[in-house]
């Protein structure tokens, strides 16, 4: 007699590196709302840029154009938004950078802070002759009408050694409270009819916004300085991890108003253009040499680099980023997305605290790989405007002097076209032709500045892995450190003549932490020398 067994069909299980998964509608349901639920802001931010940018261009082809009172009420809420990003940046870069080296040793912070450096330069310089090679090849000067606008930037008069002796002295800051919101510049006052400037009066003037380099240095400094101190210098450590922590969790919540804050700062510049057909005319060309040179750098190039270090898959990574890119596209500016940028490192990537936060406010600082492609793009596009021929030494000049000049660009809006000055210097041209490209920056100045976030994060991922075997000994021994003084201060205290079970207890478990760390002690030999007389 056959016997009907009803069988059940279970759900179809397959293994992969992210566990065991079960290929049925509900599953890749939940796989949907997961993804969509942890990457909630990134897709609304993402989303506000859309709309800003579709509303924009509707507004501007359905009404007259906006008076200048009427766009700053419209901006009214992504200025509120900026204004708090920017009040995070001081206390955020300061003890973020005093934290993290103060509980780094001096030599694994030396080896993370070279590498570091080394990436910067090479990715700045990198994106440089990339920017070269494209501005030789497609020569956007020679096909353009641009004229000087009369609305342009006045730039002060200077020279290139005297922005690159700025540069330096910013490192030196007189008054740190000072440094908070001026930094120190050289302008060249004209006497008589004197039209050599290397004879004008020299004057020393403070103004022109935060000397974050000088921040920067004074932070590395004090940081260095504190962990050398140990014991001595705990207190004030703690102080400045506390006060980082605290930054960061109202970052976070800050971090909440992306959306309606980007939304806010790209709809004015949307409806503000007057001529957009006008506008791509006369220096189209350019900005599509500057946009393929930021693509080809941020998209191809820095992936290819992370992946040759790390070996993972360079757009997941960037998948995660999202946020951090869409509020410096928003804002334009690399140290107000500063705050962003750690929390989706560390969040969402899993980076290292201490090498993200040492990392990446030095990165915002000097690492400028969308504005160096910029200014050395923008360089030979005026000199291409202007009819005047580059020969290698020239090219040279602007290599050199673009890497210079991305260094010390703060990261505000628009500091690409002041630091651009050292570059036409540096070349023989007047500082007023930044006026040129000016029609077109404020576009530009959103589409490289994600770039120079971009270029932040992912050197700070391969620094972490270069720099993960000398975190993981440094860990390690911190760890034995932690057991040696537990273990020294119960030994410190009076044992009564027969010890109760909680004190053996307690040194058992020390020693069991330790054989856990996989460190050379010996669990009863310890037990014996803490109480001689203990049989059990």
């Amino acid at each position: 007699m056959t016997q009907n067994v009803l069988q059940i069909s279970e759900p179809k299980l397959s293994e992969t590196k992210y566990g065991t998964v079960e290929y049925d509608s509900r599953s890749r349901r939940s796989r949907v709302e997961s993804f969509v639920r942890q990457n909630l802001l990134a897709l609304a931010t993402l989303s506000a840029v859309l709309v800003a940018i579709i509303v924009g261009i509707i507004i501007r082809s359905s009404t007259d154009k906006w008076s200048e009172r009427h766009l700053m009420y419209l901006e009214f809420p992504g200025d509120i938004f900026l204004r708090m990003l920017k009040c995070l940046i001081l206390p955020l870069i300061i003890s973020s950078l005093i934290s993290s080296l103060g509980n780094l040793d001096t030599k694994l912070s030396g080896h993370i802070g070279s590498r570091a450096v080394l990436y910067y330069l090479a990715t700045t310089v990198l994106a440089i002759f990339l920017g070269i090679f494209l501005v030789l090849t497609i020569r956007p000067g020679y096909q353009s009408t641009v004229e000087r606008s009369a609305d342009g930037p006045k730039p002060r008069v200077t020279t290139t050694a005297d922005t690159i002796l700025d540069l330096i002295r910013n490192l030196f800051p007189t008054n740190l409270v000072e440094a908070c919101f001026a930094q120190y510049s050289t302008t060249l006052m004209p006497i008589g009819n004197e039209t050599d400037v290397y004879k004008w009066k020299i004057k020393g003037t403070s103004g022109g916004g935060t000397n974050i380099l000088g921040l920067v240095v004074f932070s590395i400094v004090l940081g260095i300085i504190i962990g050398r101190m140990r014991g001595e210098g705990k207190p004030l450590l703690n102080f400045f991890t506390s006060l980082s922590e605290a930054t960061l969790k109202i970052t976070n919540i800050v971090i909440k108003f992306t959306p309606i804050g980007v939304m806010f700062l790209i709809l004015p510049r949307i409806v503000s253009v007057d001529d957009v057909r006008a506008l791509l005319s006369s220096v189209g060309l350019f900005a599509l040499t500057v946009a393929i040179g930021l693509i080809i750098h941020g998209f191809i190039f820095l992936p290819l680099i992370y992946y040759f270090f790390v070996r993972k898959n360079p757009y997941i990574f960037l998948g995660k980023m999202t946020e951090a890119l869409m509020t410096a596209f928003g804002t334009a500016s690399s140290a107000a997305t500063l705050p962003v940028t750690i929390s989706c490192l560390e969040e969402k990537n899993k980076i290292d605290r201490n090498v993200v936060r040492f990392c990446v406010p030095i990165g915002a600082t000097i690492n400028m790989d969308g504005t160096a492609l910029y200014e050395a793009v923008a360089a030979l596009f005026i000199t291409q405007s202007r009819g005047f021929d580059m020969d290698f030494a020239k090219v040279l000049i602007v290599s050199i002097t673009a890497t210079a000049a991305s260094v010390g660009a703060a990261g505000i809006p628009q500091a690409g076209l002041i630091t651009m000055v050292i570059v036409l210097n540096a070349l023989g041209l007047p500082a007023e032709d930044v006026a040129l490209v000016y029609i077109i920056d404020w576009l530009l100045d959103r589409l490289r500045t994600p770039i120079n976030v971009l270029g932040d994060a992912y050197g700070s991922a391969i620094v972490e892995h270069l720099s993960r075997s000398e975190l993981q000994e440094f860990s390690d021994r911190l760890n034995k450190q932690d057991i040696d003084d537990e273990k020294n201060n119960i030994l410190s205290q009076p044992l009564p003549s027969s010890p109760s079970s909680s004190a053996v207890s307690s040194l058992k478990s020390i020693n069991y932490k330790e054989s856990k760390d996989s460190m050379s002690y010996n669990n009863s030999a310890f037990i014996a020398d803490a109480n001689p007389n203990n049989n059990s």
